[in-house]
C-alpha cells in the first residue's frame, strides 16, 4: 500500500497564540483533539476511547509550528504537523496540517481532520 503525505488549511479568527494553545494545552487538546492527554517531557500520550498511541514532539515553535512523529510507527520519516500564520490580506489565521496515510484512506483522513477541526474552530470561538 502506497503511502502519500498530504496538506490541509483552515481559517480561523481566532490568533495563532489561540490557536497555538489548542494544540498544545492537555486542557484545550481534550476539548477537541483527544479524550485525553498526558505529556511527559517531549511524549504526549492521547488517548480516543480506550485506546492510546503515543506521539514525540519532534519541533516546537511557539505561535508557529508544533510537529509530532508517531512512536510506534512503521513510517520512521512521517509526522503530523500543524502550521499556523495571520493571512496579510484577511488577518485571519490560517492553519495548515500536514499528516501522511496509505493512498487509500485519504479521504476518510482528510474528512476526520476536518471533523476535527470543526470541533477545534467551535472552542476557539471561530
Amino acid at each position: 500500500m502506497k503511502r502519500i503525505k498530504y496538506e490541509l488549511e483552515f481559517i480561523f479568527r481566532a490568533s495563532p497564540a489561540i490557536v497555538y494553545k489548542f494544540l498544545t494545552a492537555p486542557s484545550c487538546l481534550i476539548r477537541w483533539f483527544c479524550d485525553g492527554v498526558d505529556i511527559n517531557g517531549e511524549v504526549y500520550s492521547f488517548e480516543w476511547q480506550g485506546f492510546g498511541e503515543d506521539a514525540y514532539m519532534i519541533d516546537d515553535i511557539e505561535e508557529e509550528r508544533i510537529r509530532f512523529q508517531w512512536m510506534d510507527s512503521d513510517y520512521p520519516d512521517e509526522y503530523f504537523e500543524f502550521r499556523m500564520y495571520k493571512s496579510p490580506i484577511t488577518e485571519e489565521t490560517i492553519l495548515e496540517i500536514t499528516d501522511f496515510c496509505d493512498e487509500s484512506e485519504l479521504e476518510d483522513q482528510k474528512a476526520l481532520w476536518a471533523s476535527q477541526v470543526t470541533k477545534l474552530r467551535k472552542e476557539t470561538g471561530g
